[in-house]
C-alpha cells in the first residue's frame, strides 16, 4: 500500500491539533489535554521520569503534576502525515532556567472523535 505523505489539508489539521495541545500543555488545561489523548488502555506516554500506560494513568499524572513553569519555546517541529488518518509530530523545546533540551514525540490517529494522541514520549538531553 502506498501512502500519500504530507497532504496539505491533513498537515494543516494535525498542525492545528498539535498547537491546541501545546496551548493546553503550557496553560495546564487538563480538560483539553485529556480530550486530545485517546481514551484507551493502550495509550501510552513515556515521560522524563514516568512511564504511563493507559489513558487513566496519563490522566492521573496530569491532575497531579505542578501547574507552574510549563512555558517553553519550541524548535524544529516536524509534522509528517501518512495518508489521511495517521501522523507523527516531533519537536524540540527549551524552558527558561533549564540547560537541557527537551524532545517530544507524538503519534496521532484520526478517530471518529477527531485527531487523538495514541503514543507520546518526552525526554531531556544535554545541551
Amino acid at each position: 500500500m502506498e501512502y500519500e505523505i504530507n497532504l496539505p489539508e491533513v498537515v494543516a489539521e494535525v498542525t492545528a491539533a498539535f498547537l491546541r495541545y501545546e496551548a493546553a500543555l503550557t496553560s495546564n488545561d487538563v480538560a483539553v489535554l485529556d480530550e486530545l489523548f485517546w481514551n484507551h488502555p493502550s495509550t501510552l506516554r513515556y515521560g522524563v521520569g514516568e512511564n504511563l500506560v493507559g489513558y487513566e494513568a496519563i490522566r492521573a499524572f496530569r491532575l497531579a503534576r505542578p501547574s507552574k513553569g510549563l512555558e517553553r519555546d519550541l524548535m524544529r517541529t516536524v509534522i509528517t502525515t501518512f495518508g489521511r488518518d495517521f501522523a507523527t509530530a516531533n519537536t524540540e523545546f527549551t524552558r527558561k532556567g533549564e540547560v537541557r533540551i527537551g524532545r517530544q514525540s507524538h503519534t496521532w490517529l484520526r478517530l471518529p472523535q477527531g485527531w487523538r494522541i495514541v503514543a507520546a514520549h518526552v525526554s531531556l538531553m544535554a545541551a
